[in-house]
């Protein structure tokens, strides 16, 4: 491991393994297959880059993206790594090239998509030169039971089989739950492997929910970005539309922002792309085509601007902020039309039209359940970190030795409970009289004394819960929603869901039945233009600077780094991490020793940005 070691040195510039790599790259450079469940920023890139640069040949890496792979390999060759990317952004003639310069020797690691195992040419090609490690990036992808099911992914165990010599296998991801961890294993072949699950919490991101109708996500989106001034971010939206029309309304609120989707010509997404990552405009709204796998470290907030499918999707979507483990805010706005949109894609045929139908059915009823989980997350009164970490299996205490975070909207109580038992019992009541085979609408009307159509044909006015409620039909529906994935009531499958009893469904006329949803408090939101201190600044966590003096320095350091990330053609992130920047400002470097000090400098690093940044802090300091 000394070699390891003098690596992780040389070229990254930190002199200890964060927990799990260390046991990881052991177990690959011994030649044995490892799984590694890490979340983002937890540094699992790390775990393939540093045994391929001490391991003879040339190690591959399957990624999904092939957008980011370029990104990937910019930041190796600035860390004074020879890397290099083969996928369907190349002409054939450069495809050639890489090829033949990879024969020779001249590359320590190549990034391929997926889709490039199957290639006779690249088989040939990998037969002859040698490859002392694979390393499949995203390797949920292999897993119908995961959230991004990539069918390319399946042919990777059979593209090893194929090799003259086989090598160790190192799969990483950062979203599994147990059952897709197992499928990962068997469905790409590890043998024995030593598997790592450092757990999924992320201490430094703070997360929230809000419930908002459509009118109002805009206006709190504004608010938000406007107590995030000069921050990188990301805004997910579910649809292309609701991407065009967003992106629209905050640039013609004079704000940097780009967008991403599938719908967007190759040309416009690369252009959209590169000036997000350079941080010409650190806004970026996109579909979830927008991200996975992304290296930008500065992403300092990521807002839902609807519900995703599932907690696997939306842990690793929020993952993106704060990568560098600097503090960063996740915020997650819904509605109930956002639960209703997302039965419709699970439902429709266009995701699986290319599956048998029993493994549509398979994969829908994965889909399903992982939606309900999703809808408790939204619902949830308790502490939203501690719920994301159950879903996936982590009931590792937080550092507190508390079960509670202390640090998400739940815990920082943001909301106020608001008891509606009543409700609640005549919802149940009214569903048992139907006899379930009517959808929530239906339940919600009757129970608060519609004369519509229906309810009177159906001579549902003669129930004894119809008119027994009198809170809003938008609020019965969000008891009924809850009720629903706290096991009370059911909702059944398909695309017309109707609402039956659930398994506890007795309990709701029980004497101590007690049940509340929870309701956004009249927040002091910024006004508009106005920035705002974030409520997860750098001393919640104890992390980097936070005095005036250092904020100062760090705008100069940002621009500077912006300046030379420029020149240098590459992303700014690239040149250091906003940790870096944060730990210069608090060390405030004299010399080159000094600077080596310096969280990710390195060898290379202080060769290369050390006088410009050491000039910086000097004048910073003279006062100049």
């Amino acid at each position: 491991m000394d070699a390891a070691r003098e690596a992780l040195s040389t070229y990254f510039g930190y002199e200890a393994f964060r927990q799990g790599q260390e046991v990881l790259i052991g177990a690959v450079l011994s030649g044995r297959d490892a799984l590694g469940i890490m979340p983002t920023g937890a540094g699992k890139s790390l775990c393939y880059q540093i045994p391929g640069i001490v391991l003879p040949g040339l190690a591959l890496v399957v990624s999904p993206l092939v957008s980011l792979m370029k990104d990937q390999v910019n930041a190796l060759i600035d860390a004074g790594v020879r890397g290099s990317f083969l996928n369907s952004t190349l002409t054939p003639g450069q495809q050639r090239t890489v090829l033949a310069r990879a024969e020779a020797g001249t590359y320590k690691i190549m990034y391929v998509a997926p889709e490039r195992l199957a290639d006779p040419l690249f088989r040939e090609f990998a037969s002859r030169v040698e490859i002392p490690l694979i390393a499949v990036d995203e390797a949920h992808c292999v897993s119908q039971w995961g959230q991004d099911f990539r069918p390319a992914y399946t042919g990777i165990a059979d593209f090893i089989e194929s090799l003259p010599k086989r090598p160790p296998v190192i799969a990483l991801t950062a979203t599994a739950t147990d059952k897709v961890r197992r499928d990962v294993s068997a469905l790409l072949g590890l043998r024995n492997p030593e598997c790592v699950v450092t757990g999924y919490d992320r201490a430094n991101l703070k997360f929230g929910v809000e419930k908002l109708n459509p009118k109002q996500k805009r206006t709190r989106i504004a608010q938000f970005i406007a107590a995030h001034s000069g921050d990188s971010g990301i805004v997910y939206c579910s649809t292309r539309k609701d991407v065009d029309g967003l992106s629209g309304w905050l640039a013609a609120e004079g704000l940097p922002v780009a967008r991403y989707h599938a719908g967007m010509n190759k040309a416009e997404r690369d252009d959209a792309q590169e000036r997000f990552i350079n941080d010409d405009a650190p806004i970026m709204v996109a579909t979830n085509a927008f991200g996975m796998g992304i290296d930008k470290s500065n992403v300092r907030w990521v807002v839902h601007y609807n519900m995703p499918k599932s907690l696997e999707a939306y842990y690793q979507e929020a993952g993106r902020a704060g990568r560098d483990g600097e503090p960063s805010e996740c915020l997650l706005l819904w509605c109930d039309g956002d639960v209703s949109t997302c039965r419709f894609f699970i439902e429709g045929d266009s995701e699986y039209a290319t599956q048998q139908p029993e493994e549509a059915e398979i994969a829908r009823a994965a889909q399903r359940r992982m939606l309900e989980a999703m809808v408790g997350y939204c619902h949830t009164t308790g502490c939203l970190r501690r719920y994301i970490l159950n879903y996936f299996g982590d009931q590792t205490p937080f550092g507190n030795g508390s079960t509670e975070c202390g640090n998400c909207s739940n815990c920082l109580g943001e909301f106020e409970s608001i008891d509606v038992t009543d409700t609640a019992r005549a919802c149940v009541k009214c569903v048992r009289e139907l006899g379930g085979a009517f959808g929530k609408t239906l339940v919600a009307d009757i129970v608060r004394g519609s004369k519509s159509q229906r309810v009177l044909e159906g001579n549902f006015e003669t129930l004894d819960s119809y008119d027994t409620v009198s809170d809003s039909i938008s609020q019965v529906k969000e008891v009924i929603e809850l009720l629903a994935s706290e096991g009370f009531l059911q909702v059944s499958e398909g695309k017309f869901p109707t609402v039956g009893l659930g398994e506890r469904s007795h309990e709701a006329f029980m004497e101590d039945f007690t049940f509340s949803i929870k309701q956004m408090k009249k927040s002091t939101l910024p006004k508009k233009g106005k920035a705002a201190s974030s409520p997860a600044s750098s001393a919640t966590f104890g992390v980097g600077a936070t005095s005036v003096g250092d904020d100062a320095l760090f705008e100069e350091l940002r621009a500077l780094r912006k300046q030379l990330a420029d020149a240098g053609n590459i992303a700014p992130y690239m040149v250091f991490s906003d940790r870096a920047l944060r730990d210069m400002c608090a060390r405030r470097p004299k010399d080159a020793l000094d600077f080596l000090e310096v969280n990710g400098v390195g060898s290379r690093k202080l060769e290369r940005y050390g006088e410009a940044f050491l000039d910086a802090i000097a004048k910073f300091e003279a006062g100049e």
